[in-house]
């Protein structure tokens, strides 16, 4: 019997596509969904504004420029606090269930302890999302009819780039809140950048987008405190000509992170990152006819 949840997200995700792909570029964001259905705020005790807390909201917009570069953009349309994909498929807190997880849930991990599962416990500043335990199914459909045909279709794009162009280079999009961003020195990050500490994507991909967006005027941090997720190590493997780097953006700079608003600002951003990566293309295909990003 085909879920309800199948009706509610139809599609699951978008896809933006160019008329032709031209460069080996991938862009994802996988936190900008913003439809929440009745049947989850009913379950959940938080009202809509702070479930959204957990949202990178309109990262999609902020990168919509993707295709007329000449690249595929994917989004997903659920919300990050109703599956997380930036996560093991089965990354399962036990206690948030009625009935047994199956036997190869990953129950232990540091995520899942911090309730940011799969089926996240709470949104991002703490607050517990439901009102009572989830039936084992409702998590186990998500997965099957949400999670799995994401990363299906994200793994098809990124292959079907790699045959095209010998590489493929896969651009994480993400927000952050402000106050997670704090430095010592009182300097808060504009984007940081992250490569799993240097094992996810070539060096010369992290470098050129630093420098285009340092060109802009971005204060740019690397892998402090973002250093990637699930999609980014998992995505990354530089040996094989497949680069994957997650970009976060500090929301204080393009909405106001009390009422979710827009601000002035945004579509500047907007140009500045489409033309900060319309340069690392640039950049990138010259340094690539005499030095192979598929290795160190």
């Amino acid at each position: 019997m085909r879920p309800a949840i199948v009706d509610e997200f139809d599609p699951p995700f978008v896809l933006l596509e160019p008329a032709a792909q031209t460069i080996p570029f991938v862009f994802n964001a996988p936190h900008a969904g913003a439809i929440y259905p009745a049947s989850f705020l009913a379950a959940s005790r938080l009202d809509a504004v702070s479930l959204r807390r957990s949202e990178d909201a309109y990262v999609d917009e902020l990168f919509a420029s993707a295709p007329e570069l000449g690249a595929p953009l994917m989004a997903a349309r659920f919300p990050r606090a109703y599956l997380d994909l930036n996560r093991e498929p089965y990354e399962l807190d036990s206690r948030m269930f009625d009935g047994r997880l199956p036997p190869f849930a990953n129950t232990r991990s540091m995520r899942v302890a911090g309730g940011l599962g799969t089926i996240p416990r709470i949104v991002a500043d703490g607050q517990e999302i439901y009102h009572s335990r989830l039936p084992v199914d409702e998590a186990l459909h998500r997965i099957e009819w949400l999670y799995k045909p994401y990363h299906r279709s994200l793994r098809q794009l990124v292959r079907r780039t790699a045959d095209l162009f010998g590489h493929a280079i896969l651009i994480d999009c993400h927000s952050m809140p402000s106050s997670s961003v704090s430095r010592d020195d009182g300097v808060k990050a504009d984007i940081v950048l992250g490569d799993r500490y240097g094992t996810s994507c070539h060096t010369l991909l992290i470098d050129l987008v630093e420098v285009a967006l340092r060109s802009r005027g971005y204060t740019v941090v690397r892998n402090k405190p973002y250093a990637g997720g699930f999609i980014t190590e998992h995505y990354g493997e530089p040996a094989l000509g497949r680069h994957a780097l997650q970009v976060e953006i500090n929301r204080a700079l393009y909405m106001d992170e009390r009422s979710l608003e827009k601000k002035p600002g945004f579509s500047a951003l907007a140009n500045d990152l489409s033309q900060a990566f319309v340069q690392v293309i640039m950049d990138i295909e010259g340094e690539l006819t005499t030095r192979p990003i598929a290795a160190e």
